[in-house]
């Protein structure tokens, strides 16, 4: 099975990955997390916005690799987990997807946790906007069909309830 996973930055994605990690693997499954941050392109080969390097867009992802090791892991894993903010975008990847794991998040609660979030420094305000306004364009919700959980970065997982609705698929 594979899951795609998407969401804006800092809605959860990452933890609902690793939570259901831990599930499968209790319950005797093998699991590999592919996180999109891992195949953004080289930063000279991806375009500027201002000063910044432009992570937000489809052209900063290695998109050929990102669906080869999605295609590799699921010949080595019973799931596998593709998560990121534009895990939606491409076409082929999207086709792939068993399940698609939507998280939403209130604009208000994104930008409040985002100007805390110092793991690349204080990002400015214009580039915090323009993160929300990419994810807007390109990853909030798949177009081909709606995801098949949808779920509210702003609450707390009910990881039981997820993991329900995904094992009436598995078994």
């Amino acid at each position: 099975m594979i899951i795609g996973i998407g969401g804006v930055s800092r809605s959860g994605k990452s933890f609902l990955a690793k939570a259901l990690q831990n599930k499968f693997n209790l319950a005797g499954k093998t699991v590999e997390i592919l996180d999109q941050d891992d195949y953004v392109l080289p930063t000279k080969d991806i375009p500027l916005i201002r000063d910044h390097v432009d992570w937000e867009i489809p052209e900063s992802i290695n998109w050929k690799k990102f669906k080869e090791s999605i295609l590799i892991a699921q010949k080595r894993c019973d799931v596998v987990i593709a998560e990121g903010l534009l895990v939606f975008w491409d076409k082929s990847i999207l086709a792939q997807f068993d399940k698609k794991i939507l998280i939403e998040l209130s604009k208000l609660e994104f930008v409040n946790r985002k100007r805390v979030d110092l793991r690349w420094g204080q990002e400015p305000e214009w580039y915090i906007q323009h993160i929300w306004d990419s994810f807007l364009k390109y990853g909030s919700r798949p177009d081909e069909t709606d995801p098949d959980i949808l779920l509210d970065g702003g609450k707390a997982f009910d990881i039981s309830k997820i993991m329900n609705v995904l094992r009436r698929y598995y078994v």
